[in-house]
């Protein structure tokens, strides 16, 4: 894969702007480039956030999602054995496409590609203004910075990595290893701001992206600091940055990096973790739909390290149409219900507050799916008359639950600092936080043996089972990802643990399909009422999302050759096993 790859990313950003609700994009011109002053600069990097979601295109693409048209049990533990299925539409004609593994070619609407893509070069461009305006800024005065430029510029470094790292993780392969990324196209990591009417860029490999991701985020941690805005929340505040650091380094196994920046939040003792994580106590008091996702997004939960606003759809996509969260995902994910071993702590659901606390799922003859409200939707009114406005989906883009998952398994994994112990004791403080409801619940569940506190002994029984969700004999499929990937054979059951764990933690949020690409883990999707299977290998090239049409349009070439695709019949068959859908 010597050739190089191009995209003219201005045509496709004028195609995105057309689209795009941004306040941004509708400033004059003249008022977008004078920026010469530190408070300007501030403000600008408010709107350099990313207002796009990926949770669907990453959902969907996952094993968290299931075709309800296609036979399947019901979730719950007390399921018959019988398969059935529906004949449900689909919310967006795209929905079927990301689902099947095809590229999304039915439009450029919210949640699509198209929209993903587009947001985040935006994110990007609006960032490259900044660091602009910066060194102009820094020129006129002399060579020197002032300390809220500094950390300006340290926060434009590092939404700049971050906006790149989802794009590298979303339409291109996973990190393997230095040298077998060179041989996987990456995305094109744009460093300063377009002055051209057209512009072409190299797309370049994954390592040249991970080098460039690494380049921008160590500089900025340099010099973050939350002193800049009165909402850190909705800024890269420095736990945020950290809990980032620790991400980009665990999907780059970097060890001992994960467990630093891990450190640098959660802090090394055990005695004041329990007060940084979630509590389920707070939903207590929630009644409507509405109080469940404010407490979700609470910015004063010291759980929640860092919010992105988003305009999104994606939330409308998983209640009584084809595709949601369901029987076998639903199974692997909520219901805990002894599969062989025994030592299950969890007898039923895994949240006694309206399951993951606060919810919509049908039930009976409509068992069309789950929908939890740590997704829910927020709607801003622009004519409350009408009834028109903007869908908002509040990301909880970081969390403290979520980066404990990710120190112990660095601490599992590491070859020089390997702490089992350490693990253990990360794993069971998550499972404690998760079991955090209030003391009368908490009499409750634990007097009709409903939920028990996760000991060590749990875990190395529960997961030693193969029966139980999400755990393995071993681990070896790492192997083909990268030689240098290796879980030894001593770590296997607590790796499942944490496997299930983060699933549990972030599903519907989008990072279980990166979890599925870095691990090199095989799965399928089963669709329609012939139940076909599709099947993503390890190095499947339809592991890399397909780039927007508009952006294939501009020049730059596709990630997943259709000479490298699987040629089995059972994944060429589309068009005609999916007619269903609309009979």
């Amino acid at each position: 894969m010597k050739s190089y790859k191009y995209i003219a990313l201005s045509l496709f950003s004028a195609v995105f702007a057309m689209s795009s609700c941004s306040d941004f994009l509708d400033t004059e011109p003249d008022q977008r480039v004078d920026i010469d002053n530190e408070d300007k600069v501030v403000k600008l990097l408010v709107s350099a956030y990313p207002t796009t979601n990926y949770a669907l295109l990453s959902e969907f693409s996952s094993d968290n999602i299931i075709d309800n048209n296609s036979p399947h049990q019901e979730a719950g533990p007390d399921k018959k054995g019988n398969e059935f299925y529906y004949n449900r539409p689909s919310y967006d004609r795209m929905d079927d496409e990301i689902f099947a593994f095809e590229p999304a070619k039915s439009g450029n609407s919210q949640d699509s590609p198209s929209y993903v893509w587009g947001g985040l070069y935006e994110s990007i461009a609006t960032v490259n203004l900044a660091l602009q305006a910066i060194d102009d800024i820094k020129a006129k005065n002399g060579g020197v910075l002032t300390e809220k430029l500094k950390a300006a510029r340290a926060e434009a470094l590092i939404i700049r990595a971050y906006s790149h790292f989802i794009l590298v993780n979303l339409f291109s392969q996973a990190y393997k290893d230095a040298e077998a990324s060179k041989n996987d196209i990456g995305v094109p990591y744009v460093t300063k701001p377009e002055d051209k009417v057209h512009v072409v860029y190299d797309r370049g490999n994954v390592t040249g992206v991970y080098e460039k991701i690494e380049a921008d985020l160590e500089e900025g941690l340099k010099d973050i600091s939350d002193n800049n805005y009165e909402m850190p929340k909705y800024h890269f505040n420095v736990n945020a940055a950290h809990a980032f650091a620790a991400r980009f380094y665990l999907y780059k196994r970097d060890y001992d990096k994960v467990i630093e920046h891990a450190d640098a939040v959660l802090g090394t003792d055990p005695s004041l973790l329990p007060d940084k994580l979630l509590k389920l106590s707070v939903f207590e008091s929630c009644v409507t739909s509405t109080d469940y996702i404010n407490k979700w997004i609470d910015p004063e939960d010291k759980n929640n390290l860092m919010l992105l606003s988003t305009n999104s759809r994606y939330s409308r996509h998983l209640s009584g149409y084809r595709y949601a969260w369901n029987g076998k995902a639903l199974d692997e994910t909520v219901y805990h219900t002894a599969m062989g071993s025994g030592y299950t702590w969890w007898r039923w659901y895994v949240n006694p507050y309206y399951y993951v606390s606060g919810g919509l799922y049908y039930t009976g003859n409509s068992d069309y799916g789950f929908h939890p409200m740590k997704v829910g939707e927020s709607f801003e009114y622009t004519d409350k008359v009408a009834g028109i406005g903007y869908p908002h989906i509040v990301r909880r883009e970081f969390t403290a639950t979520a980066l404990l998952l990710d120190r112990a398994e660095a601490k599992l994994l590491s070859a020089t600092h390997r702490d089992i112990d350490g693990a253990i004791a990360d794993i069971i403080a998550y499972d404690n936080s998760r079991q955090s409801f209030g003391e009368a619940d908490k009499i409750t569940y634990t007097a009709n043996n409903t939920m028990n506190p996760l000991t060590r002994d749990i875990i190395e029984k529960h997961y030693a089972d193969v029966k139980n969700p999400n755990c393995f004999a071993n681990w070896e499929f790492t192997k083909n990802m990268s030689g240098s990937f290796v879980v030894p054979q001593d770590v296997v059951i607590y790796m499942n643990a944490v496997n299930d764990l983060r699933r549990f933690e972030t599903v519907l949020e989008g990072t279980r399909f990166f979890d599925l690409k870095r691990y090199g883990m095989e799965y399928s999707h089963f669709i329609g009422p012939d139940k076909t299977e599709y099947k993503l290998t390890w190095n499947d090239p339809r592991r890399a999302l397909e780039i927007p049409q508009e952006a294939l349009s501009a020049g730059l070439e596709s990630s997943r050759p259709t000479k490298d695709k699987p040629q089995d019949n059972s994944q060429l068959k589309m068009s005609t096993e999916r007619q269903f859908a609309t009979n």
